[in-house]
């Protein structure tokens, strides 16, 4: 089994997503909200794949995804935010 972490994106928006042999199976989406940040409106898992923490992985692609742009993040998306609200060391990347 070959867990794959993508994201495909264009200027107005973007998903990342988890892809196991072939398959997605979970997927994160969000929009550039002007040119220093994107708004993370949803999350989704494949239900055989719950509590695999692959939502946490995808908001962790988005936190480095950011970093590397210098831009930020409004997690919109309720599943985005509690990892947000838990997880101190993402909040440098919070709008």
């Amino acid at each position: 089994m070959s867990e794959i972490i993508e994201l495909e994106y264009d200027k107005k928006k973007g998903f990342f997503y988890i892809e196991i042999d072939g398959k997605v199976e979970a997927k994160m989406t969000f929009v550039f909200a002007g040119e220093q940040q994107i708004i993370i409106d949803h999350t989704e898992v494949n239900p055989s794949n719950k509590g695999k923490g692959f939502g946490k992985k995808m908001v962790e692609k988005a936190v480095e995804f950011t970093r590397e742009r210098g831009i930020k993040i409004i997690p919109l998306c309720p599943f985005a935010k509690n990892v947000f609200d838990k997880t101190p060391e993402f909040t440098d990347v919070l709008q």
